[in-house]
């Protein structure tokens, strides 16, 4: 593997560690105890992911591609943008960097863990779960949410967007798809995002963070990957 792959797959690392925590570091901020910005709600959170994205993108984007998401690396391979070979490499170094951003929240909040007492909350800090578990249900919110994700990346390629300011775009689209598709799953739409934080959760030694909930973690693995496949299928059509 040359060093240009190397560069690309390190980026994708960095830029997932960045995205999970400043992603899973608002949740936190807004599930845990004691926290300064405790119960500031769901606006706070969509807004904090966009620029979780924004700034993660920023960060690995003039290193490689930045994917930071398996699902959108596998969209990008079928419609031609991306190197089959690399696809594996990238979603290891993107599930390693969820991991490991996972674990940076929980060094960002050591003292809150403990004072907060209700298991769900800190499980969400970490990993996605539904309002309403269904599971035929929840499969299709995240295919629908990342349909959106991916369709919409692919056909910015399409548009005259200024340099730099691609970033933002994709912030507002994250932003977007939190507000209005958010509520049903909280909107994995990337099974990296879902899988390695949930990992983390596992593996950290939190006294009050009850399971995992793995019976629910293959919906925000399988569900994204179907939308994204989708969303290829469609953009490849029109294109």
């Amino acid at each position: 593997m040359d060093t240009s792959s190397m560069t690309q797959i390190f980026s994708e690392f960095l830029g997932t560690m960045i995205l999970i925590l400043l992603g899973d570091g608002v949740c936190a901020a807004v599930n845990l105890k004691k926290s300064k910005a405790e119960a500031s709600g769901w606006i706070v959170i969509a807004f904090g992911w966009a620029m979780a994205v924004t700034m993660a993108v920023y960060i690995s984007g003039f290193m490689g591609p930045a994917h930071l998401n398996p699902a959108v690396t596998i969209a990008m391979a079928m419609a031609g943008n991306f190197e089959w070979g690399l696809v594996v490499p990238f979603i290891i170094a993107q599930v390693l960097g969820a991991v490991v951003g996972a674990f940076l929240v929980w060094l960002a909040y050591l003292p809150h863990w403990n004072q907060t007492e209700d298991q769900g909350a800190v499980l969400g800090t970490f990993a996605t779960g539904p309002a309403i578990r269904n599971y035929p249900a929840n499969m299709i919110t995240e295919i629908i949410g990342t349909f959106v994700l991916v369709l919409g990346l692919l056909s910015f390629s399409q548009n005259s967007i200024t340099d730099g300011l691609t970033p933002l775009i994709v912030g507002a689209l994250i932003l977007a798809i939190g507000l209005s598709l958010g509520g049903p799953t909280g909107y994995a739409i990337n099974p990296a995002r879902d899988f390695g934080p949930r990992l983390a959760h596992q593996l950290l030694p939190i006294s009050t963070k009850g399971t995992s909930d793995w019976a629910y973690s293959w919906v925000p693995i399988v569900g994204p990957v179907i939308g994204a496949v989708i969303a290829a299928g469609v953009y490849m059509l029109m294109v």
